[in-house]
């Protein structure tokens, strides 16, 4: 008996990192490519717990003491055998570490291009630093700061997804209810321990972030994007004509250098996921690289996006007569928010090249 409890404590000893995987797999295998509204019920259940724990934390029993070291929360009678001194920083700390996965795989799987990639990194770093912030919780600007920037990411996702739009204004307004309930209940908090200031700081911060296209245009979700010599559609799927890879490239089927005969076409095929109900306008923007001037906008297309398709909504442009060098296509909302970037390169030839065919 002994040595299994020597080997339990061991394990324990474990515990944080076992919750941390686990939860995290958990989260990107439920979550899924497709946001549902029972996943954003849920998430929104784990703010307000984490609400609710952060009123009762500066709630002391004495109101006449000055401020304290501990959490003084008013338990049911059946529930005091169960607190410890730090039961509730380690609520904060779950509620908040299961918010943080959430919000990175919903933001990582928004994000197409490396400007929204750093904002997911930043999540993810958020998240892994959490495993080792219970104790940091007593300082409770910090605990603002984290539940503020909770709920803006939160309602930021949340907001479009329930009014079927992303027009920047519901951005910058989810952000500003989000650091508005930060500071209502830091207001309705008895003991206003700590600082708000912080929130006020990561909102701004956000919208940013937003302005210079840092922040994916959730909650649209790429699914598909090629470049193809030939489409044609049948029996509700596409059939796309794509340049073969060489044979030595054996671990993958098409290739990103395309080798155009005269006259030929090249389309661009594109698949974003969409929450039903919500309604825009996609653009794909055909750019070739100048070596004087850069990046410059060759075209610009646009086809209407209905959401709600499991498999996304998918829709198609194409050029003519492409110039030799660099190209990429950037699949943008009406707001010229990117949802994905793909690049390829363009040479010349007298003879067709060899093709794969492919379904989408």
């Amino acid at each position: 008996m002994q040595t299994v409890q020597r080997h339990v404590r061991k394990l324990a000893d474990f515990f944080p990192v076992i919750f941390f995987f686990g939860g995290f797999i958990w989260d990107a295998l439920t979550i899924g490519r497709n946001v549902m509204a029972s996943d954003l019920a849920i998430f929104t259940g784990y703010l307000f717990a984490a609400a609710l724990i952060l009123y009762l934390i500066g709630r002391p029993v004495d109101e006449t003491a000055g401020p304290v070291t501990k959490p003084q929360i008013r338990l049911f009678p059946f529930l005091k055998k169960l607190h410890t001194p730090g039961l509730a920083y380690f609520l904060l700390q779950f509620l908040f570490g299961s918010l943080f996965s959430a919000l990175f795989i919903l933001y990582f799987k928004s994000s197409s291009h490396w400007l929204a990639w750093l904002t997911s990194l930043m999540l993810g770093v958020l998240l892994v630093a959490n495993e080792f912030l219970e104790s940091e919780y007593k300082r409770f600007t910090l605990s603002w700061a984290l539940f503020g920037l909770c709920a803006m990411l939160l309602f930021n996702f949340a907001l479009p997804f329930m009014l079927g739009s992303i027009h920047a204004i519901w951005f910058y307004l989810s952000t500003l209810i989000g650091a508005g309930l930060a500071y209502w209940l830091y207001i309705m908090t008895p003991r206003h321990y700590g600082s708000i200031k912080p929130v006020g700081v990561i909102a701004a911060v956000l919208m940013f972030a937003y302005a210079v296209d840092m922040i994916p245009p959730v909650p649209l979700v790429k699914r598909d994007l090629a470049i193809s010599y030939e489409l044609y559609k049948t029996n509700g799927n596409y059939l796309l004509k794509q340049q073969a890879s060489p044979w030595w490239v054996f671990w993958r089927k098409t290739s990103d250098d395309l080798e155009l005969v005269p006259g030929q076409r090249v389309y661009c095929f594109s698949s974003v996921f969409a929450p039903p109900g919500l309604q825009t306008k996609l653009y794909h923007r055909w750019q070739h690289y100048d070596e004087k001037n850069g990046w410059q906008t060759e075209s610009k297309s646009g086809f209407s996006l209905s959401g709600g398709r499991y498999g996304g909504f998918r829709g198609y442009t194409y050029k003519q007569n492409l110039k030799e060098g660099d190209w990429r296509v950037s699949v943008e909302t009406e707001n010229e928010k990117t949802i994905t970037v793909h690049a390829f390169s363009v040479s010349h030839v007298e003879t067709a090249p060899a093709t794969v065919v492919q379904l989408f």
